[in-house]
């Protein structure tokens, strides 16, 4: 790959360079840039206004950048060891490490070449516009004679122009980036958070044409299972989607905080990325975007929950009663000197261990699918829409509408996007194993809950479709995801997942040439009636029904390498009954007459028993989501 270094020449006036893909245009943007607004049709658009006598003209370089900053804004220089000499030609790992530990706020000429190497190593496409193209587009797009506007890019979606520590010229230039990049990226259609990282590079840009070229490779990039901009609304939301799944599997404390006090909870998470890139100060955005560009969006999505956590430790639930949890944590993060340093933020959200790229990847992937099975696609732009369940309409013979709330928010943000569905009921569909089987076969996946006699009530997320049970006979072993968990309801709610969820590192990837290992076949559950034994295996063939598309598969079993069988036993069903988690017992089973039950402490889930360990079922109901 070309590597490109701070000395290259700027674009040159006037050149005559064409590129694919551009979009033409006209109108101006000078160094004396106004904003005004204009009124086209009925709706008010932002526009960016060159005088008549001002003359087109790109920054010139400056060393380390500097040119575009507002010095009594910009905050002084961390103090720092002295960095390596050859820092930036070290290895990728310890790089990374160096970026971490801050090196980069040790000098603004070393940040700046730092951002302009790692920028030319990304990966991305043959034809992506550079500083040249930049020159050519903007001086077409602005021209050198006539007073001309044009509207800042649609893909802003109504959103404010972060201008961190920018002078006049920094904002003026951050704006004719933007409709260049509008006018050479057509595909984008909706990316909230490109116009501040163009700021934060800008900080640190020789000229305007620098940090275009930059900026694009980043837009253009395409490593496998790696993203740095989200391009699309489908994106954005399914990015959202992903940091509220993440979130409720690592923040469970905050997350329970936020399910109690918010009518909708991914909306609250639908802002992660503005608390990094609007809402964080300069001196921590800035150390957030030095990580960034060497490891991708997993390292927000880290720095997001570790804001989450630092959250609910500084904030306490009485305090949350009543308030606008939205607006609370805006204001969290804009003051979050007051609460904690960056170093520390950044340790903390390191010491977080998250799954790895590619299984987020798969999840993000899988949310994506759900979103386009809404209806949600690539070339729309913003749009609103509730992925909360009205719990008002919400009736259930098991739990109050207020503790399904709390279960909903613990499903996987792509299900949510689905109302539920009651498919079976002991108080209408009788207490029958056959009956339970056909009612819930043809759904993915199912929620369980049960209610004993003596009050309590417990239950299970269960990911795989029952039909699954079939497949190597009616002996068949455990299957299920990750993504499966039990749960307790009353007398507390608690939420028990698989145990690699908490400690990650326990698991290593599978690597491809290794096959997965058949599933344990379960030990029967309970005892079960003479009739249930011998009841005809052609009784259980009930034929499902063909859903329109599986969901990408996440956490699924064969990704990892596994220390022991007794770490996935997730789901399981046979004639005799059906077992949940297993290893060292059972965390929930119940017998072929859905009567009497058991739970015990298992490996999978790492969990107590749910209720008494030996039970008898009052009411037992089964919810799938509709989406067909």
């Amino acid at each position: 790959m070309l590597q490109v270094g701070l000395s290259l020449p700027r674009a040159p006036e006037g050149a005559a360079r064409a590129f694919p893909g551009e979009l033409d245009g006209d109108g101006g943007d000078g160094n004396g840039t106004s904003t005004a607004q204009a009124v086209l049709g009925s709706s008010p658009v932002t526009v960016v206004v060159t005088p008549e006598d001002d003359t087109w003209h790109i920054s010139g370089s400056c060393a380390g950048g500097g040119q575009f900053v507002d010095w009594d804004q910009m905050p002084e220089v961390e103090q720092q060891a002295d960095p390596p000499e050859d820092a930036l030609s070290r290895p990728p790992k310890e790089l990374k490490k160096l970026a971490r530990e801050g090196c980069w706020a040790a000098s603004r000429t070393l940040r700046a070449a730092a951002y302009q190497r790692l920028c030319q190593r990304v990966a991305c496409r043959l034809v992506t516009p550079d500083a040249l193209v930049y020159g050519d587009v903007a001086a077409r797009l602005f021209g050198k004679h006539g007073a001309s506007s044009h509207p800042l890019p649609d893909f802003l979606g109504g959103c404010s122009l972060p201008t961190y520590c920018l002078n006049l010229d920094g904002v003026a230039a951050l704006k004719k980036i933007l409709i260049c990049i509008g006018n050479l990226f057509p595909d984008i259609t909706y990316s909230p958070a490109l116009p501040s990282l163009v700021a934060l590079l800008l900080h640190y840009s020789e000229d305007e044409a620098r940090c275009f070229e930059n900026i694009s490779r980043l837009i253009a990039s395409n490593a496998p299972h790696t993203s740095y901009i989200d391009q699309s609304f489908l994106a954005h939301q399914a990015s959202c989607m992903t940091f509220g799944d993440l979130a409720n599997k690592h923040c469970p404390a905050a997350h329970k905080l936020i399910a109690s006090t918010s009518e909708n909870v991914f909306e609250v998470y639908s802002e992660w990325l503005s608390w990094l890139f609007r809402d964080l100060p300069f001196s921590y955005a800035i150390r957030v975007f030095d990580v960034f560009l060497l490891e991708g969006q997993k390292v927000l999505y880290r720095i997001a929950l570790a804001l989450l956590k630092q959250y609910r430790l500084s904030v306490s639930s009485a305090e949350q009663d009543g308030t606008d949890t939205k607006a609370e944590l805006q204001a969290f993060v804009q003051n979050i000197a007051q609460h904690i340093t960056v170093d520390k933020l950044l340790e903390r959200a390191f010491g977080i261990r998250l799954f790895s790229r590619k299984e987020i990847w798969l999840l993000q992937m899988a949310n994506r699918k759900a979103l386009m099975e809404r209806g949600i696609t690539m070339m729309q732009g913003r749009q609103s829409f509730h992925l909360a369940v009205d719990m008002q309409s919400f009736s259930s013979s098991v739990v109050s509408a207020q503790e399904m709330r709390i279960i909903w928010s613990w499903i996987p943000e792509r299900f949510s996007l689905f109302p539920p569905l009651l498919l079976f009921s002991t108080s209408e569909d009788g207490c029958s194993l056959q009956r339970f089987y056909s009612c819930c076969e043809g759904y993915e996946p199912t929620v369980l809950l049960l209610k004993t006699t003596e009050g309590e009530v417990c239950g299970a997320f269960l990911s795989s479709d029952w039909s699954e049970r079939k497949k190597n006979g009616l002996t068949s072993g455990f299957f299920g995801t990750g993504e499966c968990f039990v749960f307790t309801v009353r007398p507390e709610m608690e939420r028990y997942e698989w145990v690699f969820i908490k400690k990650p590192e326990l698991a290593k990837a599978m690597p491809r040439s290794r096959q997965r290992s058949p599933s344990p076949v379960p030990t029967p559950p309970l005892s079960s009636s003479p009739d249930s034994r011998s009841a005809s295996p052609n009784l259980l063939t009930v034929p499902a029904p063909q859903r329109k598309g599986r969901l990408s598969p996440f956490l699924a079993i064969r990704h990892f390498l596994l220390p022991s069988k007794t770490a996935s036993m997730f789901m399981s069903g046979s004639r005799e009954g059906i077992v949940i988690g297993g290893g060292g017992g059972q965390a929930l089973s119940l017998d072929a007459n859905l009567l009497w039950g058991r739970t015990e402490p298992c490996e999978t889930f790492d969990n107590p028993p749910l209720c008494q360990e030996n039970f008898k079922v009052q009411l037992l109901e089964v919810w799938g989501f509709q989406n067909t």
